[in-house]
C-alpha cells in the first residue's frame, strides 16, 4: 500500500509540478482570489492558501504570482508560465483553458450612492442608468451580456477606491458592478456609498489549467474534493474576511 501511495504521489507531482516547483497565478487585485502585500509581496487568501496546501502535500516548493488581471492569468496558463491559475468560471474563458470544479462561490453586487433611489438589482437595468465596471472582469462580462436598458461604461483597469467613490458621488456612474467583497469594502471606507442587498450574479471560482492537460485537471479535482470535504476553504474565507463568499459544495 505504501508503494502504491508513493507511486500515486510521484505521478501527481509530475502532473501538477513538472518543473519540481508548483507555479500558480491569480488576479492580484481581486480579494476573492487573494491579496498581495505591496510592501512584502506576501500573498494571502483562498487561492494562495490552496496553492500552499497542495504544494505541501506534493512536497515541492511553490511560487504564487499575483497578476494584473484575468487576461494576464489566462496568458500565464496558456503559455506554460504557470501550472495553473485561479479564475472565475466563464464560457469565453473555457474556450482557452479547462476549469476544475468550483472551490468557492462569490456574489457580485452593485454599489450606488447612499442617496440613490436604486434599492435592488432589478432597479438598475433601466433607461437613463449608467453602470461602471472593469473590462474583462467577470461582473463586467455578466453586465455586458445580460443588462438590456442601462448603459455600460467599461474601464480599462481597476480604479482606486477613492476614485470609484468619486465616480458615484459625481454621478459619472449610477452604479458600479464588482464582486461583493470589493463593493462592501468600498462602502465601509466611503459613507457616501452603499451596496445593494441582493447579488446580480454568483460566480464560481475555480482552478484553470491549459487545454489538453487532462491528468493535471483530474489531479486538481481530486485535491479540491478532498479539501472541500473539510473546513479548509471556509476557514480561509473567514481569515480573509471576505463578504458574500462561501465554499462550493
Amino acid at each position: 500500500m505504501f508503494i502504491a501511495l508513493l507511486l500515486f504521489l510521484q505521478l501527481t507531482k509530475a502532473d501538477l509540478a513538472p518543473t519540481g516547483t508548483l507555479r500558480v497565478s491569480f488576479i492580484g487585485n481581486n480579494p476573492v482570489q487573494g491579496r498581495a502585500d505591496a510592501a512584502t509581496g506576501a500573498t494571502t487568501g483562498p487561492g494562495p492558501d490552496l496553492a500552499r496546501e497542495l504544494a505541501k502535500r506534493l512536497g515541492v516548493p511553490v511560487v504564487v504570482m499575483p497578476l494584473a488581471d484575468a487576461g494576464a492569468v489566462l496568458e500565464s496558463i496558456t503559455s506554460g508560465k504557470v501550472d495553473f491559475g485561479f479564475l472565475a468560471v466563464e464560457a469565453a474563458r473555457a474556450t482557452q483553458v479547462d476549469f476544475s470544479r468550483p472551490y468557492l462561490l462569490s456574489g457580485s453586487a452593485y454599489a450606488v450612492r447612499s442617496d440613490s433611489t436604486l434599492a435592488k438589482t432589478a432597479d438598475v437595468d433601466r433607461a437613463g442608468i449608467t453602470i461602471g465596471a472593469v473590462t474583462g472582469q467577470s461582473p463586467e462580462v455578466w453586465v455586458r451580456e445580460h443588462v438590456k436598458a442601462a448603459r455600460l461604461i467599461s474601464l480599462p483597469t481597476v480604479p482606486p477606491n477613492a476614485e470609484l467613490a468619486a465616480m458615484l458621488r459625481d454621478r459619472r456612474v449610477d452604479a458600479f458592478a464588482a464582486n461583493r467583497t470589493r463593493m462592501e469594502e468600498l462602502a465601509r471606507d466611503f459613507p457616501e456609498v452603499r451596496v445593494l442587498p441582493d447579488n446580480f450574479t454568483v460566480l464560481g471560482q475555480a482552478i484553470a489549467v491549459a487545454k489538453g492537460q487532462r491528468a493535471r485537471l483530474d489531479s486538481v479535482n481530486r485535491f479540491l474534493a478532498d479539501v472541500l470535504a473539510t473546513d479548509f476553504v471556509k476557514t480561509s474565507i473567514e481569515r480573509s474576511k471576505l463578504l458574500g463568499v462561501e465554499p462550493a459544495r
